[in-house]
């Protein structure tokens, strides 16, 4: 069942942003923003484009794990953290997450 529960949050995840995919790779990649253990982007260097970014991102992103909790009979937190545990895993070599509080380039 976890499997399947990955196998869905990360297709989810790849739909709600395939419609930023250029902006937030351009952000991701210029340092602007990052993912975080709890599933959703957070901003890195504060700007006005990087910011109305991560808000949208993060409610469809919310409003996508809230759907998947649903399904699946689970708490929203769990499938927040296990979003955060996979996007972290899969950012690539140059981009921020956020690792105890603290952003770190990976």
């Amino acid at each position: 069942m976890l499997r399947y529960i990955t196998a869905v949050l990360f297709g989810c995840m790849l739909a709600v942003t395939s419609a930023w995919a250029l902006d937030l790779q351009t952000a991701k990649q210029r340092g602007l923003v990052g993912e975080t253990p709890g599933g959703y982007l957070a901003v890195v260097q504060a700007s006005p484009e990087a910011s109305g970014l991560v808000k949208s991102i993060n409610a469809q992103r919310k409003q996508e794990y809230a759907n998947i909790a649903k399904r699946n009979g689970i708490d929203l937190r769990a499938v927040e953290q296990l979003a955060g545990k996979k996007a972290m895993e899969k950012t690539p070599a140059g981009q921020y997450v956020q690792v105890n509080g603290a952003w770190v380039k990976k």
